[in-house]
C-alpha cells in the first residue's frame, strides 16, 4: 500500500498530507458512498455498486448503458434509511438516455425522473440530499459543443439545471432549483453549514466552483452558456452579465481540463484541513482547498498525483477519500 506525501503552503502553516489506498483494481469507479450504519460503497460505471472488498451490493449492470461519460453516475440514501431503507440512483440507461430512480432494499420502487439525453456527453452525475431533506440532481446540458440546443439558459428545459425533488410529495416532480450549468458532476452540501458546493466542468479554457449559501440559490442562474466561469463565451465579448452569479472559484486549462468536485473537510484526523473545501481534476491529478478569507475566495495546490480523479467521497466521519478512474480508492491521511 502506498502513501504519497504531498505539501500545501497555507497561509504561514506548512502542512503535510498523504493518500493511502484502501481499494485497487476496481472496474472503472466514478463515486464513493457510505451506507448509513454499513459500509463503504463504490460506484462502477458499467452499473455495479461494491464494498471496497469487491463485494457485489447492487447490480444494475442490464439497466445501465456505460462508457465516456455514461453509466451509472450518483447514489443517495434517505436521510431516514435505517427506518424506511430507501435509496436513490441516477443512471444513464441502455438507450443513452438519464433515469432516476427510488430503490427500498435493493429493489426499484418508482422512477422519479426520466430524461431524453441528445448527445452522449454532459449526462452531469451527483445525488445528494441538501438540509432541507429534499433530493438534488446535477444534470448536464444534454452535450455537443457549447450548448448548440439552449437547454441550460432554458428554464422549461431540465438539462444544464440542478433540479430538486421534495420527496415527502407521493408524487414528486423535478423542480428546477438552479440553472445556467454546463456538467455539474459533483457537488456536496458541507454537513455543518449546509452551504452548497458544486463544481461545473468548463468547456474550452475554465473549469469552475460556485458556492451557494445555505437556505439560498433557489433561482440563481450559474450563466452558462453566455459564460464559462467568469469569462464571456456567448458571444466572446461584451456579453450581458447581469443576473448570473459567477462562481468563487476558477482555473485554466493550463492546470487542468475538467474539475471534480470534493467535500468541505470535516474529519478530526487532519485537523489544519478543517472547514476547507477539497477538490481535485480529472486531467491532471491535482487536488487544491478552497477555502475563504477576509472576505476573498483563495485557491492553494494540496497535492499533485498520478490519478485520473473522479470522484471524491466522504465517510460517517468526515474522512474525505480520492476516486481514482482507473481503479482504486484512496484516503486522505496526515503524511508521515
Amino acid at each position: 500500500m502506498r502513501a504519497v506525501a504531498v505539501f500545501a503552503l497555507l497561509g504561514l502553516a506548512l502542512a503535510q498530507v498523504g493518500l493511502q489506498p484502501v481499494a485497487t483494481g476496481l472496474d472503472r469507479p466514478v463515486g464513493l458512498v457510505q451506507e448509513p450504519g454499513g459500509p463503504l460503497l463504490v460506484l462502477l460505471q458499467a452499473g455495479r455498486v461494491a464494498t471496497l472488498d469487491g463485494r457485489v451490493w447492487l447490480d444494475l449492470a442490464e439497466r445501465v448503458g456505460s462508457g465516456g461519460e455514461r453509466g451509472l453516475l450518483g447514489l443517495a440514501f434517505h436521510p431516514d434509511y435505517r427506518r424506511n431503507r430507501l435509496f436513490y440512483l441516477h443512471y444513464t440507461n441502455r438507450a443513452g438516455d438519464t433515469e432516476v430512480w427510488e430503490y427500498r432494499e435493493g429493489r426499484p420502487q418508482r422512477r422519479l425522473l426520466y430524461q431524453a439525453q441528445p448527445f452522449a456527453n454532459h449526462n452531469g452525475g451527483q445525488l445528494a440530499f441538501g438540509p432541507d431533506g429534499a433530493l438534488y440532481l446535477g444534470l448536464g446540458d444534454g452535450g455537443g459543443q457549447g450548448d448548440p440546443l439552449g437547454n441550460a439558459q432554458n428554464p422549461k428545459r431540465l438539462l444544464g439545471k440542478l433540479l430538486r425533488f421534495d420527496l415527502r410529495s407521493p408524487h414528486p416532480v423535478p423542480e428546477v432549483w438552479a440553472l445556467g450549468l454546463r456538467n455539474p458532476w459533483r457537488f456536496s452540501f458541507d454537513r455543518k453549514t449546509g452551504d452548497l458546493y458544486l463544481a461545473d466542468v468548463g468547456q474550452d479554457a475554465w473549469e469552475e466552483v460556485n458556492f451557494v449559501p445555505a437556505g439560498e440559490g433557489r433561482g440563481w442562474n450559474f450563466g452558462w452558456n453566455v459564460m464559462e466561469g467568469r469569462h464571456c463565451y456567448r458571444p466572446a465579448v461584451g456579453c450581458r452579465r447581469a443576473g448570473r452569479v459567477p462562481p468563487v472559484l476558477e482555473y485554466g486549462h493550463d492546470e487542468g481540463c475538467s474539475v471534480t468536485g470534493g467535500y468541505v473537510y470535516r474529519g478530526r484526523a487532519i485537523p489544519w484541513l478543517s472547514g476547507k473545501y477539497v477538490f481535485g481534476d480529472y486531467c491532471s491529478g491535482r487536488v487544491w482547498v478552497g477555502y475563504r478569507a477576509g472576505g476573498t475566495w483563495k485557491r492553494e495546490l494540496l497535492m499533485r498525483t498520478p490519478d485520473r480523479i473522479a470522484s471524491f467521497g466522504e465517510d460517517a466521519a468526515g474522512e474525505l477519500y480520492l476516486v481514482d478512474h482507473r481503479g482504486a480508492v484512496l484516503r486522505l491521511v496526515p503524511a508521515r
